[in-house]
Formats: structure tokens, sequence, C-alpha cells
């Protein structure tokens, strides 16, 4: 089934070109990719290197995957930490080291494959996507819905496009502010010298807003624990925001820059962990949402993972 995308454009991407402004709202996808999909502007087909303007209706539909489905191989790997679950969304707590979904290097074992074996989920996010409305990087952990309805993933969709929710993250950071709260703004593009990465921008990109607070600090080692509310929803924004602002999070291999701060670091117990430790310890703690279907307001705060809750308690004795 063809997975249709519709956007409008805002006032400030104004001038850019379409298969520029598509790169950034459809993240997943690379330039190439996307340049093989219909895309209609205004309701007629449009040319990649047009120039947009605020208003204009740009619709995307991506053609069926017939490889790689989720559906292929559906497993029950891990034990899903399930928070809610109605007819339309089920909810849960995605652990750290885990990928989304089905992609050429991940095929089996996916966090999509483990919910379909538990339940069934909207097909309208496509054959490797089913039911999915936002995402979570591989090594980060929290908490995440998914739609089972169609109904639900339409007005998620919308949901998570207009930043109509909350979402909250703490993350153990390299540095020690003088401050107990900060407003980071910046746009943020994907690179152009590494595509698997993201970088702020001075000009072009999406512009990016991240509210932070200090939750406590440990100044020996020159460790924080910030909590992040996301007030728009970049990729990789938490971690591009803090590491320009030299907050680096933790065992964050693409953004931490921790070789350079490994040579500070005198406790043995805290060394041994962050050379040994696999992915950046960032969690998506809380997630507050309208029920997409019965529009009752809905709350969820997740447990620090155990990884997290170990460091916690190095950091305490350092």
């Amino acid at each position: 089934m063809s997975v249709v995308h519709d956007f409008v454009v805002a006032d400030s991407d104004s001038g850019t070109r379409l298969d520029k402004y598509l790169v950034s709202m459809l993240p997943d996808f690379s330039r190439s990719e996307i340049q093989r999909f219909n895309v209609l502007r205004n309701g007629v087909s449009a040319k990649f290197s047009e120039k947009i303007r605020p208003g204009d209706k740009i619709s995307v539909t991506i053609p069926d995957v017939k490889t790689d489905t989720a559906t292929e191989n559906i497993s029950s790997d891990f034990d899903l930490d399930i928070l809610f679950e109605d007819d339309d969304i089920i909810v849960v707590n995605k652990p750290r080291g885990v990928v989304m979904y089905p992609s050429a290097g991940n095929k089996t074992g996916t966090f999509v494959q483990n919910i379909l074996s538990h339940t069934h989920l909207s097909a309208l996010g496509g054959e490797t996507r089913p039911g999915v409305v936002h995402r979570l990087d591989k090594d980060t952990s929290g908490v995440m819905v998914f739609a089972k309805s169609d109904v639900a993933f339409r007005n998620l969709v919308r949901v998570f496009s207009t930043h109509d929710l909350t979402r909250k993250y703490v993350a153990f950071v390299w540095g020690v502010p003088n401050w107990t709260g900060a407003e980071i703004t910046g746009n943020i593009a994907r690179s152009s010298r590494n595509r698997q990465k993201m970088t702020m921008v001075k000009s072009g990109g999406k512009p990016a807003h991240t509210s932070v607070e200090l939750l406590d600090a440990w100044t020996r080692p020159g460790v924080s624990l910030f909590r992040c509310t996301l007030l728009t929803g970049r990729t990789h924004q938490i971690r591009v925001h803090l590491s320009a602002h030299g907050f680096p999070v933790l065992c964050d291999p693409v953004y931490g820059r921790g070789s350079t701060r490994l040579g500070s670091v005198r406790d043995a117990d805290l060394l041994d962990f962050l050379k040994t430790h696999n992915g950046q310890m960032l969690h998506a703690q809380v997630l507050e949402f309208a029920h997409p279907v019965t529009g009752e307001k809905m709350r969820f705060k997740t447990d620090l993972p155990d990884d997290m809750l170990e460091l916690r308690a190095i950091l305490d004795g350092c």
C-alpha cells in the first residue's frame, strides 16, 4: 500500500527548493529516494528544482515497499513494556539498543516487529513502518505511542506535525552549567559531509527549539543531568543542540566527543562505564497527548532505564 504525506509550506520555508524541503520533512529518506516519489504541488505534478512558497500544498506519494517488510519477520525477541493499550493505540517503553523498524541492515528483531507479535498496527504507516507516527533512535530509550487504527494514525500524525503534545527527555551530559534553565534555538539540517548526521546551520534547515532544565550536577567529574523538553521535533534535535552548546550527551558516538573528555575522568568505575557502554545516555521519559480518538488527556512517565540508574549511582559515589 502506498503512503501519502501532505504538507503545507510555512513562511520560514519560502524560496526553498522543493527537493531540499522534502529532505527536511522526510528525514528517513535520502534526496535520491525522494526524487523517485510522486510529488504534487497544489495538485499539479512538480519539479524538484522548483522554489516553494508559503501556503503551497505538497503531497508526496511513497510507493509500496515490497522488501524488508515488518510483517515478514514478526518476532518476540524481548518482552514488551506496555504502558497502555486500547483498540486505537498502544504505548510502549522502548529499550535502548533496539532498531525501530526493518531496514537494509536490520531485517529482524526490530521494535515494530516485536509489537506486531503482540497486536496489529495501522497499515497507513506502510509495510515497513505500520503504526509509526514518531521515532526514537536505536540507542535512545523511552515512551512511544503507535497507532493501531487508521483514524488514530491520521490524528497522531497531525498531532506530531503541529507539536500539539509534550515530550520530555532526560540526559546525562558533559559539563556543568552556571544556569538552572536555558532555551536553545537554532536551525538544524542534514550535514552535507555525512548524510547520517545532523548539524546546526546559520541559514536554511528547519527551526528547532529545546527547553533545558538542570536537574542535578556532579562537579568533580564534570557531568550534569538535564531535562529537555522538545518544542519542535527535528531529527537528533536534543543531541545536536546540546553538543553545539558545549554539553554533549554522554556515550553519544556521533555527537558526544567522548574521546576528548575521557582524559579528565579520574574515577575508575566511571571511566570503565564510559569506555564500555554503548548508546547515548538519553531517555524519553514523559509523553503527554490527547487520545487521537476519544480526546482524553493522556500522560505517561517512565523510570530511568537500568544503565542510566547505574551511571547515576557511579556519579553519586565520585
